[in-house]
């Protein structure tokens, strides 16, 4: 009964040994991924670099929300948002960064990035400050006085302070946006035949990886 036991445990598990291992396989490095340090982060996160001006960004969120459903509950999700695009001046962009941290503050960030987007993209409509983008937060639902009080909050500033360190540490790998940074360790390249599945699946495979 015991060696019946055990055979009936083992058969479970080889199903899910063999998937794992075909999941394993699919990627390889050199490939779809590149190693860019020698340890991971202690704990797992997948780090997106974008900007609200690339318009590729703006198309890839889609398969962020992808990302963000698959991946497990332990891994957390950051968006670090880029300065260096030429779609306009580093001060204007800077202005859009402090927006989305006050945005995470305000527990809004889903929703006031995808207005921020949207104002760009869609309506095709210009940024020039923080007060365009406190306005495009209020048209939003969001209150004005709230989002004065954190632009020049000490916690806000200290975000911004981090966003801008995640860049310089990084600034040789973001040759382009988007472009992702996993458990501190994985950079994932996307080949043409790669479908937005695939692309998810990657990036949740590699945040599984040590």
């Amino acid at each position: 009964m015991k060696k019946f036991a055990v055979m009936f445990v083992m058969a479970m598990l080889l199903p899910l040994a063999a998937c794992a291992q075909e999941s394993g396989a699919k990627w390889k490095e050199g490939t779809h991924y590149k190693v860019v340090n020698e340890e991971a982060t202690d704990k797992p996160v997948i780090t997106e670099y974008f900007s609200f001006w690339c318009p590729h960004c703006f198309q890839f969120e889609p398969i962020v929300e992808q990302i963000k459903q698959k991946k497990s509950d332990g891994t957390a999700f950051n968006k670090v948002h880029v300065n260096f695009m030429r779609f306009t001046g580093p001060d204007v962009q800077d202005a859009a960064t402090k927006a989305m941290l006050i945005g995470r503050a305000m527990k809004q960030e889903n929703a006031m990035n995808s207005a921020i987007f949207n104002y760009i993209h869609k309506q095709k409509a210009s940024i020039t400050n923080l007060k365009d983008l406190r306005n495009i937060f209020v048209v939003n639902g969001a209150d004005g006085e709230e989002f004065d009080k954190l632009a020049k909050s000490f916690g806000v500033n200290s975000m911004l302070r981090k966003n801008q360190q995640q860049i310089d540490a990084n600034r040789e790998l973001l040759t382009g946006v988007p472009s992702f940074i996993i458990n501190g360790k994985y950079q994932p390249t996307f080949t043409s035949d790669m479908s937005y599945d695939d692309i998810a699946d990657l990036i949740v495979w590699l945040s599984e990886q040590k």
